[in-house]
């Protein structure tokens, strides 16, 4: 009952409670009718047989009687009792069959029995008319309660009908939009509206908030990073040992991830929910080729074998930085997940997959591992547990699929589907 809509919740209500009372009513006018017919029909045919036996019997007249009453004793010839009223109990009867309907009282005295019959047909057909009558009020008052309800939850209802609407295509999320509380009452409803005002006031600052975070960090980062790339690159050009210019590579790489990171993190700020997938002109195998040329040497410092498979050809255009970004992660994930073995990137008609031979995800955690700051037992490396939930968080606004699940023989694989 509670799982059903408000409006069905109230008419049922309604219609059960007038049920309830017409059928009270209804059985009151049964157990009335049902009462005085035994009782005061019961007092009159007594007080009539004491008329006849001692006005009419005790003095040796014939029982003066009407047209519809007839007497019946035990003892008096020519007033045998019938078959069909032998064996009723003293007192009053109801004596009711197909095609007929009677009254008896019967009194018992010593050795003798005396038996009243009033025929009743017509009052029965007005009682049968009668009873039909209520039944058919019975069912009249429970589909009049039932219309009546509706409108009645119809009306009670409309102001919140109008309030989910109004919340419902409320897009202007981070927009200056007016409060829906001055169009109500100060009613309930209208106290639900000013809440939901002072909620969508909290959400839209805090919204606020991470969006100009996001971006002045974003923006903010952009110079040093500048001044990072450049500085690598003069030392680049100077004579270095063999250690000098990997730690010159390795400056590179981490400045070229972090500018990437920050595209990814603008772009993540600048969209809402209801953004389209943004477009792109790279190709999966385009990107695929940079991040092996950027983590192959990664995986050949850390001793893992590393295989880029072309299994088919994929020509769908692509929005590079947030591909390289999702693929970018995934490739740390199972740099930092897999202590030995070999990590493989699987191009598909439909998207990549990217499979290691770590120590796998246990089932427990498999739905976590997407989560923020979620990170395995067996992880290396300094990440915080950002980069899955980076991944679910950019899927989810291109409308891709990601998912995980463990290899047969031992690791795991990320499937991403583009398409």
């Amino acid at each position: 009952m509670s799982k059903q809509p408000l409006v069905r919740r109230i008419v049922i209500a309604f219609t059960l409670m007038t049920l309830v009372v017409s059928g009270g009513f209804s059985l009151g006018i049964v157990a009335i009718v049902h009462f005085i017919e035994e009782h005061l029909v019961s007092q009159e045919m007594n007080e009539e047989l004491d008329s006849i036996l001692q006005k009419d019997i005790a003095h040796g007249l014939a029982p003066r009687l009407d047209l519809k009453t007839r007497l019946f004793a035990s003892h008096m010839p020519g007033y045998e009792i019938p078959k069909n009223f032998i064996g009723l109990d003293e007192g009053f009867n109801e004596v009711v069959t197909d095609t007929e309907a009677y009254y008896v009282y019967i009194r018992d005295l010593p050795q003798q029995r005396y038996l009243l019959v009033q025929e009743q047909a017509e009052f029965e057909a007005r009682e049968s008319a009668l009873f039909a009558t209520v039944f058919a009020g019975f069912l009249l008052s429970g589909l009049a309660a039932w219309l009546l309800g509706w409108l009645m939850a119809r009306t009670i209802i409309a102001p919140l009908v109008r309030l989910a609407q109004q919340v419902r295509h409320r897009d202007q999320l981070l927009t200056l939009a007016p409060n829906l509380a001055p169009d109500y009452p100060a009613d309930e409803v209208g106290h639900l509206a000013a809440a939901f005002d002072e909620t969508l006031g909290q959400l839209r600052n805090s919204l606020e908030r991470e969006r100009f975070f996001t971006s002045d960090v974003s923006h903010e980062l952009r110079t040093p990073l500048m001044v990072i790339a450049s500085s690598a690159e003069l030392l680049e050009t100077a004579a270095l040992d063999e250690r000098g210019s990997s730690q010159v590579n390795r400056i590179q790489r981490a400045t070229a991830e972090i500018s990437e990171l920050v595209e990814t993190f603008l772009l993540l700020a600048r969209a809402n929910s209801q953004s389209n997938p943004l477009s792109g002109h790279g190709t999966l195998e385009q990107v695929a080729q940079e991040q092996t040329e950027r983590w192959a040497p990664r995986f050949a410092e850390q001793g893992l074998a590393f295989q880029l498979i072309v299994e088919e050809n994929n020509t769908a255009l692509l929005h590079s930085g947030l591909l390289s970004t999702v693929m970018s992660n995934l490739l740390r994930n199972a740099l930092h997940y897999t202590a030995s073995g070999e990590v493989r990137l699987l191009l598909t008609a439909s998207g990549f997959r990217v499979e290691d031979t770590g120590q796998g995800v246990s089932s427990e955690q498999q739905d976590n591992i997407f989560k923020p700051f979620v990170r395995g037992p067996e992880a290396r490396g300094e990440g915080l547990g950002l980069g899955l939930s980076l991944v679910k968080r950019i899927c989810a606004h291109q409308r891709w699929q990601v998912r995980m699940y463990s290899l047969p023989t031992a690791g795991s694989c990320f499937e991403v589907t583009l398409v």
